[in-house]
């Protein structure tokens, strides 16, 4: 289990070819997609018990997270502010899939403090779901996964994991038949 931002950093460099394909790879495979995200939704169980992510910080830090006006409106109850003024201080508006949406202004988050999330209990959806491995339909947001290999421990070592069963899973063992998912 690698856990180190550094390391993880230089080997997303590193392995950012065979990321790509594996990408593809799982496009192609000969399993149904619910299948694929059994596997995804095992390694990352197994990933997610060994990585404590309130030690690394790194996806406030990195990430812009988008909010929706519940988001917002939770945020601003929770910190005793309008709406208006919470927005105006922490908010602004980028386009994103043709439509505008709302992201805070900087980075990091404007609320992590000491590495760790100051409005845990009333943070973002996009929080709450990140790394987002645990959504129906991986083969449709794998490159999300590559995306954030680098930037995660969680995303890298359930990968990583991914990278090996699902290997595994099509390819024969020595004496026996097709392998299944």
């Amino acid at each position: 289990m690698i856990t180190d931002l550094k390391t993880i950093k230089r080997l997303g460099k590193l392995r950012q070819e065979e990321n790509d394909d594996f990408r593809m790879y799982v496009r192609e495979l000969p399993f149904s997609i619910k299948a694929i995200d059994q596997a995804v939704e095992t390694a990352y169980g197994e990933v997610s018990r060994k990585v404590d992510c309130t030690r690394c910080a790194n996806c406030c830090c990195k990430l812009n997270p988008t909010l929706t006006i519940a988001d917002a409106k939770r945020l601003a109850r929770h910190l005793g502010m309008p709406l208006k003024a919470f927005t105006t201080r922490y908010l602004g508006k980028i386009k994103q899939d043709k439509k505008e949406v709302l992201i805070f202004k900087k980075r990091p988050c404007p609320f992590l403090k000491n590495s760790c999330c100051s409005v845990y209990e009333v943070r973002p959806r996009d929080c709450r779901s990140f790394p987002h491995l645990h959504r129906r339909g991986f083969v449709y947001r794998v490159r999300q996964a590559v995306e954030n290999y680098d930037l995660c421990p969680i995303v890298f070592n359930t990968y990583e994991a991914l990278k090996s069963t699902l290997a595994r899973r099509i390819r024969p063992a020595a004496g026996s038949g097709r392998g299944s998912c």
